[in-house]
């Protein structure tokens, strides 16, 4: 009896994994099921509900008595309806290989088609020309302290197109990629944050990438010039007191009326708002705004509809009734600041794209958020990571205590090879991230970039911090790492704050957008014709039952072989081959995962938080690892590159690994929650986190000139001035590998008393080291130098007064 159904069970997974037509399938499951009945009479218990099943599933009739019409009055009780708002943002967007991961199948042919992104000519030129330039105009500690950018790099910014970036030649703009953007914020961010923050909001949510999506001819050419010379400064007032990450719910109104507009009535709105946190509001010339709007008197035209929704115009600073308010104060010197107005009327041409654009800035402003998401905020997050691998893993070959290196202590190489390891993975993720926007506004994307780049920043300054020690808090124009830290915060807040990003858009965008099925299901439960609905909604349901079958049973399968024989990319070296096969045991979990959440849940799986950001973590996890490969691949090929790659890789799977045990623990349901564990892990833990030698040789990579650190000094501004903050590290470790071996000699000699008295002055040390034949008389000189710059590279700045 246990053989056969065992046998069985290995038939009916067979079958689910190969997933042949439904006929097909029930007639081998019934045939397989009589065979064995012969040898086992015991198997007429599996035999009988068999039949029924492929009966049931087979004969239409039956089918929808049994099966459809209860699912169909099931989900329809506990799927919440669907606001207009919602559905436009559901429906805003595109999507990509983040589809790809969801559905638990990942085509990696596809993935393989997939072509990291390069910079034009005229990029590369502006990086190494203008970019360049200003970063070496600008200082953020002088920024600092006068809470604002110099005249001299305001006027940089404008007279140099920074503030066009994204704007189309045609009006006077460089119409760069998304990579060309996010390298100038990430080169600008590692020099100085304020000005990367000042040029950013030009160039993603803001009037700009609204008036060359959605606006009028007119517009265009009224606007777009100014912005793209920098005549013209814009912002963009979405957020206010009671509406930040929650958006839609902004109270801010505008009504239609007829009203004097430069002598004549026109038709427009009177608008009331109150903005908050609006960066560049106290410099901004012109203003976008989104609003609801309301239409009483349907002076549009259809009289049937008063609300019209969210719409977004755009205003002059300047104009009656517009008051910018003091600044506020972020931790960081960037203005920012309030803007409000109460009654104010303009002319229904100044909605972005006219009148037939009312109502739909919602969309307008899902499908814009990409650039901040995906390329703005990353690109800071990029730069702080990198920057922290070059001047951190440098400091800790410089600072020395117990006559040691601090970054050979154990304790220190734990948190730099966090470093190592997330800088490296942000950089992955930056470049398949903008190589994703080339191909349209992909919503969950974007998500996952804006809060995974930025949470790992987070914890690799934090981690910098840790290393650094009183170097790192105490406050002057010698501090490398205080600036990031202070602006950290700032990234983690805005363009929806990252807590509800991780627990609420991640994985409700994710489960519509990516599911292959759900979003078609919801619109067939949500019609008003009943008939309709069920006609609608039967194939869909069988589709997903297929769907749903063939990934548990794959589920299966990959946990017992960790994803051996599944299908991976032609031509997959060693290196990749089992972190593909991997992934595509963790997609095929997730994919179980979600379709078992938003079953049983349904729409109460909104409110569960915890297990839906769950899900958005394992996503999220799996598209980190998806870009890792891709990288590591495009880079040179060495040990130092592989290294990594590996930690960064085991890292996310570890982690993707932690988010599904928490998920199946968690599930409301116990028994379903242990049934999906044994089904998604039927062996136990498969990917654990990376061991003490990986930590070790990571955490001493980082102080060497590996090829992964001359890599990263491409993307950044590496200063070689000794008076700058990383210019005095820089310098310093450049010294320090010159003269390293004679350095380490003599460091040796001196702490074991070899060199006379231990408390002798240097030279006397260095002159008692030459004779006895530690170094040589040539190295002399070079380590005097070194030790005077290995000591003020240590030391913090003071004040005469604060």
């Amino acid at each position: 009896m246990l053989l056969s159904l065992l046998l069985f069970i290995a038939l009916l997974v067979a079958v689910l994994y190969y997933r042949p037509s439904l006929q097909l399938g029930s007639i081998i499951l019934i045939i397989g099921t009589f065979v064995l009945t012969a040898y086992s009479q015991a198997m007429w218990l599996v035999l009988f509900p068999t039949l029924v099943i492929a009966a049931i599933l087979n004969i239409p009739r039956w089918r929808e008595q049994a099966l459809t019409k209860p699912a169909y009055q099931l989900l329809r009780r506990s799927m919440p309806s669907m606001s207009k708002t919602e559905r436009e943002a559901l429906e805003a967007g595109t999507t990509w290989w983040e589809k790809e991961l969801f559905s638990g199948q990942p085509d990696w042919e596809v993935f393989a088609e997939i072509d990291l992104p390069r910079l034009s000519e005229r990029e590369q030129s502006f990086l190494d020309n203008e970019v360049e330039q200003l970063c070496q105009l600008v200082d953020e500690w002088d920024i600092e302290q006068r809470r604002d950018l110099s005249p001299e790099a305001w006027d940089f910014l404008r007279q140099n197109g920074f503030f066009g970036l994204i704007i189309p030649e045609e009006f006077g703009g460089l119409n760069f990629s998304p990579y060309a953007q996010s390298r100038i914020m990430s080169k600008i961010a590692s020099k100085s944050p304020t000005t990367a923050v000042t040029a950013m909001v030009p160039n993603s949510l803001g009037p700009g990438e609204l008036l060359v999506k959605y606006g009028t001819e007119e517009q265009k050419q009224h606007w777009l010039p100014g912005l793209a010379n920098g005549t013209e400064l814009p912002c963009f007032g979405l957020t206010g007191p009671e509406a930040g990450s929650d958006a839609g719910s902004i109270p801010d109104i505008g009504v239609v009326c007829k009203g004097e507009f430069n002598g004549e009535e026109v038709l427009g709105l009177k608008l009331t708002f109150n903005k908050r946190w609006i960066t560049l509001a106290p410099v901004a010339s012109v203003i976008g705004l989104a609003f609801k709007l309301r239409d009483p008197e349907g002076l549009l035209g259809d009289p049937n509809t008063v609300d019209y929704g969210i719409t977004c115009a755009l205003l002059p600073a300047n104009h009656p009734g517009i008051e910018i308010g003091r600044r506020h104060n972020p931790g960081a010197p960037f203005m920012n600041g309030p803007i409000k107005g109460e009654d104010i009327f303009i002319p229904i041409d100044w909605i972005i794209g006219g009148a037939a654009m009312v109502g739909k800035g919602w969309r307008m402003l899902i499908e814009c958020l990409g650039a901040g998401r995906g390329v703005s905020l990353p690109s800071l997050a990029t730069a702080g990571s990198e920057m922290c691998y070059l001047t951190v893993g440098a400091f800790a070959r410089i600072r020395r205590q117990f006559n040691m290196e601090i970054g050979k202590f154990e304790g220190v190489q734990e948190a730099t090879a966090e470093i190592a390891a997330g800088a490296y993975t942000l950089e992955a993720m930056r470049q398949l991230v903008t190589r994703g926007l080339e191909d349209g506004a992909p919503a969950v994307l974007t998500a996952m970039a804006k809060y995974h780049a930025t949470e790992r920043m987070r914890q690799i300054v934090n981690h910098a911090m840790d290393v650094v020690g009183g170097r790192a808090i105490q406050l002057g124009p010698r501090n490398f790492l205080a600036i990031m830290y202070h602006t950290m915060p700032v990234a983690i807040t805005v363009e929806g704050a990252n807590i509800l990003t991780r627990s609420l858009m991640i994985f409700g965008q994710g489960s519509m957008r990516c599911h292959p099925l759900l979003f078609e299901e919801l619109q067939a439960l949500q019609l008003d014709d009943e008939q309709a609905g069920l006609a609608a909604f039967e194939p869909l349901l069988l589709a997903h039952l297929g769907h749903s079958s063939n990934n548990a049973a794959r589920t299966l399968v990959y946990g017992l072989s960790s994803g051996r024989g599944s299908p991976l990319p032609v031509d997959t070296d060693a290196f990749s081959k089992p972190w593909y096969e991997k992934i595509n045991h963790l997609s095929a979990a997730l994919a179980i995962c979600s379709d078992v959440a938003l079953g049983t849940l349904g729409g109460s799986l909104k409110r569960r938080e915890l297990l839906s950001a769950r899900l958005g973590d394992i996503h999220s996890e799996l598209l980190i690892a998806s870009s890792l490969l891709k990288y590591r691949n495009t880079q040179q090929q060495c040990e130092a590159n592989d290294v990594h790659a590996h930690y960064a890789l085991q890292n996310s799977l570890h982690n993707a690994q932690q988010a599904l045990l928490a998920f199946c623990d968690n599930f409301p349901q116990r028994w379903l929650g242990v049934a999906l564990r044994v089904l998604c892990l039927p062996i136990g833990r498969r990917y654990k986190a990376p061991d003490d030698k990986q930590v070790r040789l990571l955490g001493k990579l980082i102080m060497e000139p590996n090829p992964v650190r001359q890599a990263m000094k491409q993307y950044v501004f590496l200063s070689d001035n000794p008076e700058d903050a990383v210019g005095r590290v820089e310098t310093t470790y450049q010294a320090l590998l010159k003269v390293d071996p004679a350095w380490q000699a003599f460091s040796r000699a001196r702490s074991k008393g070899e060199l006379g008295d231990a408390s002798a002055n240097l030279d006397s040390s260095l002159e008692e080291a030459v004779q006895q034949g530690v170094i040589s008389e040539a190295d002399v000189l070079p380590l005097k130098d070194y030790d005077r710059r290995r000591f003020d590279c240590v030391l913090t700045d003071d004040f005469d007064k604060l």
